[in-house]
């Protein structure tokens, strides 16, 4: 209806393309329009001055020989001032756009390790952003922003990288352990050596205190009863001390038992056991 009164509209974000005789005339920015199709005025078509995106996947390799998908999102818009460029010079802009970021990534990622390529991403996008602006601002259309937004290696190059992560972390992983192992054991060292230490210690004292109480006691009964000597004193002691131990013996209900000679004679020869050693131990040598 609108052709048939020589009227048109525009819409929005959008530029028509108008024909006088199938030549180039004039741009129509968004609005009602006369257009008389009987002088040969016509419309060629619309162009959208709308932000467009466009996912481009590329397959290249490495320096290391590892091929990868490197996928590039270019987000790009026509001119108004140059949308009759933009219109008539490209007949696939996609197309166009494609074949660029391929010659671009194709020269780039070849040039850097696999690992280089992940940490060099805006480097990457970078270069394509350039040599999209400065091929594409001749045919009308601006670059926008261009973002790798994926590289994504073969599958079986992504699992032998997760194992060799993997085993890097269990060999700082058995290395902790071992060194705080190292650790304990070197604690553990010291703790029983500071506890036998002061066991020896201990022990040394109690015998000293032994030594003592049994010299008092001695010279004591030596002085209150007359006419006994320091062996008199001894042997009873040894007597005193062997009934206590047969005592606590028998009372003990779970005990490890070390059956010795307990005759009333058996005494009289550990006390001279116990004489005959000590002299022995104090003999010069």
């Amino acid at each position: 209806m609108g052709n048939l009164f020589c009227c048109i509209q525009v819409d929005q974000s959008t530029v028509a393309i108008k024909e006088q005789f199938g030549k180039f005339d004039e741009v129509l920015e968004p609005g009602c329009h006369c257009l008389p199709w009987f002088l040969g005025s016509q419309l060629a078509g619309h162009l959208s001055l709308r932000l467009q995106q466009l996912d481009v996947k590329c397959e290249t390799k490495t320096k290391d020989n590892v091929f990868v998908n490197v996928v590039a999102s270019i987000q790009y818009r026509a001119l108004a001032d140059k949308a009759n460029d933009a219109f008539y010079k490209l007949s696939n802009t996609k197309s166009q756009i494609q074949a660029y970021v391929f010659d671009v990534i194709r020269a780039s990622v070849p040039k850097l390790n696999l690992d280089d390529a992940f940490e060099q991403k805006n480097d990457i996008a970078k270069a394509v952003e350039d040599e999209l602006e400065k091929a594409m601002s001749a045919y009308g259309y601006e670059i926008v922003q261009t973002l790798i937004v994926d590289i994504e290696p073969d599958e079986h190059v992504k699992r032998a990288m997760n194992e060799i992560n993997a085993a890097a972390r269990l060999r700082v992983a058995a290395n902790d352990k071992a060194e705080a192992e190292k650790i304990l054991q070197i604690k553990r060292a010291e703790g029983e050596a500071e506890a036998k230490y002061l066991s020896g210690l201990g022990i040394a004292r109690q015998r000293q205190a032994i030594v003592d109480g049994l010299r008092d006691s001695v010279l004591g009964f030596s002085v209150n009863v007359p006419g006994t000597t320091a062996k008199d004193v001894m042997d009873m002691v040894l007597v005193t001390q062997y009934f206590d131990t047969m005592k606590e013996i028998g009372a003990a209900s779970k005990s490890s038992a070390v059956f010795i000679p307990h005759g009333p004679g058996a005494v009289r020869d550990v006390a001279s056991q116990i004489r005959d050693g000590l002299l022995q131990g104090s003999a010069p040598q």
